[in-house]
């Protein structure tokens, strides 16, 4: 079972920029998405980035331009840079797991999420 760690939340002022970090560790046979969501005060979760086996990424339309996601070769650890923040980027910030496909032979995990980064971004 992989686990992620997410780290580098904090408070920035609007403008400013935060490197969001997310660790796994374990292993699967599986290949898999790696995603960032984020989830504000009082509103649901929702798609911030993803990157897959490849390197391709997407993102929301909220953050493009402004954020990058990137990895590194083994996958352990996944980036989600964010420059010219906005306070309305303001929200607990997730990392996930998204499993894609299996070898027919094994037996498909469920997804893993992180515990979450709090990012503040002040006007």
């Amino acid at each position: 079972q992989v686990q992620l760690v997410e780290s580098g939340g904090g408070s920035v002022q609007a403008g400013g920029s935060l490197r969001l970090s997310c660790a796994s560790s374990g292993y699967t046979d599986c290949t898999y998405d790696m995603r960032w969501y984020r989830q504000a005060p009082g509103k649901e979760r929702e798609f911030v980035s993803g990157i897959d086996v490849l390197g391709n990424t997407i993102y929301a339309d909220s953050v493009k331009g402004r954020f990058t996601i990137s990895q590194d070769n083994a996958r352990n650890t996944v980036y989600l840079q964010m420059s010219s923040l906005k306070p309305e980027d303001t929200a607990m910030y997730y990392c996930n797991l998204a499993v894609t496909t299996c070898p027919w032979n094994v037996r498909r995990p469920t997804d893993a999420w992180g515990q979450g980064t709090l990012v503040t971004v002040s006007s």
